[in-house]
């Protein structure tokens, strides 16, 4: 998830294994739509599909979304809009999942 709001699902089969001295694979691509990355976590896919993210905002907005109502995309993605802002210089700061 992007402090902007924009957050995507990966399947672990889109990334290859590194031998010790790789310089690792791009998970995100990074836009002025994206924003810095904020949350990235490894989840279980059997065990994924009955939780909720939970998504906070700096100035105190949060949304609760289903994690299975996130679309599956590519790993060099940007994803889709998970959280729209209510101000204009708002972000994300903080992503837990229940």
């Amino acid at each position: 998830v992007g402090e902007n709001g924009v957050g995507k699902r990966t399947g672990l089969d889109e990334y290859k294994v590194q031998g010790r001295g790789g310089s690792g694979i791009k998970t995100a691509e990074i836009t002025a739509k994206t924003g810095n990355l904020t949350f990235a976590k490894v989840v279980d896919s059997v065990d994924s599909q009955d939780k909720d993210l939970l998504i906070m905002s700096a100035k105190g907005q949060v949304i609760r979304l289903p994690f299975k109502s996130i679309s599956c995309s590519g790993r060099a993605t940007q994803g889709v809009r998970l959280m729209r802002f209510k101000e204009t210089d708002d972000k994300v700061v903080n992503v837990t999942m229940l």
